[in-house]
């Protein structure tokens, strides 16, 4: 393929370490992207509270999709610049439906600034090791608009879930999980990684076929069939590794970066 326009990649499970981190070589991989002229998005389900190390790794360059298509992060200047929100009404009768439906969950939301939680829900990854988010009733958690609802079941199959949640609320919301718990994540209906990509290269001319997209979990499926190249990383998802055309290495062996490198 000749050289892509623009360069798309979600981070935890892809082209980051497996500890979170950018190594050297994919460091200087997404450095060559940009001295090709190409631009560099991240398209992530981070929240941008989570991005403050990334963008010092990349030296605070370009634009992050966080929340799975929700928010648009400078990470220059580390603000948001758009947003794409649930609003609490429909925040209120997907958390009423699920309830109802899937008695067992508990539930935390991702504002523009900060997270709340239900005192039952059990953090993960990053909050789980810091004192993070404040714990609320949920007339509180559904009370302003947010980035993103999750909902995290203490057993349940996460492809199982999802499917469940998906019958109940996908009229209202777009869930998608991306963690290997039982943890759903849910945008705004019609939201999703695909879609804020889409906006974000009309905005610049580049066209899906001009899009080449790494990824390796559920909710970066909608973006990698939407790019007109895309790729698994070795240890994605096995919905993923069955949607795409190519596979690279494995995230811990800087899968990534090697397509990088024989691209640019």
């Amino acid at each position: 393929m000749g050289s892509p326009r623009l360069v798309a990649t979600d981070l935890d499970g892809t082209a980051l370490r497996s500890d979170g981190t950018v190594s050297p070589r994919t460091a200087a991989a997404f450095a060559q992207v940009e001295s090709a002229g190409a631009a560099l998005v991240f398209v992530t389900g981070r929240p941008p509270r989570w991005m403050h190390t990334v963008a010092g790794a990349v030296h605070h360059r370009g634009l992050a999709i966080c929340a799975n298509g929700a928010l648009v992060y400078d990470l220059h200047t580390e603000q948001i610049v758009k947003s794409h929100l649930i609003e609490p009404e429909v925040l209120e009768e997907v958390v009423r439906r699920l309830r109802e439906k899937v008695p067992e969950l508990s539930f935390s939301v991702e504002y523009e600034g900060g997270f709340a939680h239900e005192s039952d829900f059990r953090l993960g990854g990053w909050d789980s090791k810091a004192v993070a988010g404040l714990r609320v009733g949920t007339a509180t958690l559904t009370s302003r608009p947010c980035a993103k609802l999750l909902a995290l079941h203490p057993r349940m199959d996460p492809d199982i879930l999802h499917a469940a949640v998906c019958g109940v609320v996908g009229d209202l919301v777009t869930p998608t999980h991306s963690s290997g718990r039982a943890l759903i994540e849910m945008s705004a209906h019609g939201v999703t990684k695909a879609s804020a990509l889409a906006e974000l290269a009309e905005a610049q001319g580049v066209a899906p076929a001009e899009v080449v997209a790494f990824g390796d979990m559920p909710n970066d499926l909608p973006m990698l069939r939407w790019a007109g190249t895309a790729y698994a990383v070795a240890n994605a998802h096995p919905e993923v590794l069955a949607a795409v055309h190519h596979v690279t290495a494995a995230n811990d062996d800087d899968g990534v970066a090697r397509v990088l490198e024989e691209i640019f």
